[in-house]
């Protein structure tokens, strides 16, 4: 009997997409699929269409012709589809977008509060939670300026988990931050991906893939140029283009 893999094991699924701003094609026939519990480094040179490609999965950027499955729900112009899978995935960018006047605890209960409808007592207990995950539980009441970049953007994951999502998607969430603060927040990502999480994370932090990916995916022109297993794609990197972004980006 073919021992074929349920359905329901993929997060997302996205067939023949393409993307343009105005005539700049800036996605080409872009096919991928990622499993439940994958987790997905995507790189390239700059301008390749990386981050423009994650933030058409929770329809931040809106794709022109193709398909977006998102945890069973397709991506259209229908609004409840789009409030549904952005409910199940979380987001962190280069910024990390805490807003200023409020503390850390009230910005990582605003959203289950307001969206959710969690109760002010659980959303803090859920919130105090995730800043003990994150290793910053004792700036809880403090504000967003008070803490280094490297916090802030900790912040800004616990922030996202406190949504309880399914996926979560990194935007280069280290190009913003002092070289001494990027390992705090790989850390925190690394331990995120041993519990299980779907993850998607545009970065040029290859150590990163290479201890935390299932595959990664090279992207170059709008497209995927190559995809395979961390060592593979580090040692026996297929494509021309794969080699030469591989040889500027350790030197080698």
């Amino acid at each position: 009997m073919l021992d074929l893999m349920p359905l329901d094991r993929s997060a997302v699924q996205i067939t023949s997409m393409n993307k343009w701003f105005g005539t700049f094609h800036v996605l080409r026939d872009i096919n991928l699929s990622v499993q439940k519990g994958e987790k997905i480094v995507i790189c390239g040179p700059s301008g390749s269409g990386k981050s423009t490609l994650i933030r058409c999965i929770n329809r931040l950027e809106e794709h022109q012709t193709g398909q977006i499955v998102v945890d069973g729900t397709e991506l259209t112009s229908d609004l409840k589809n789009i409030d549904k899978v952005r409910s199940e995935v979380g987001m962190v960018f280069q910024q990390f977008n805490l807003f200023p006047h409020l503390t850390i605890l009230e910005n990582l209960t605003l959203a289950p509060m307001a969206v959710r409808k969690v109760p002010k007592k659980d959303a803090e207990e859920t919130a105090m939670y995730f800043l003990t995950k994150v290793k910053i539980p004792e700036q809880a009441q403090k504000y967003p300026s008070q803490l280094s970049g490297g916090q802030q953007q900790r912040v800004a994951i616990a922030r996202s988990l406190c949504m309880k999502p399914r996926i979560m998607l990194f935007d280069e969430p280290t190009s913003a931050l002092d070289p001494e603060m990027i390992k705090e927040v790989l850390d925190t990502m690394i331990d995120l991906a041993k519990e299980g999480m779907t993850m998607l994370c545009v970065t040029h932090e290859m150590g990163f893939a290479q201890a935390v990916a299932d595959r990664v995916i090279f992207m170059d022109q709008g497209q995927i140029v190559e995809q395979n297993d961390p060592k593979t794609f580090f040692t026996q990197p297929q494509s021309e283009r794969t080699k030469l972004f591989l040889s500027q980006i350790l030197g080698h």
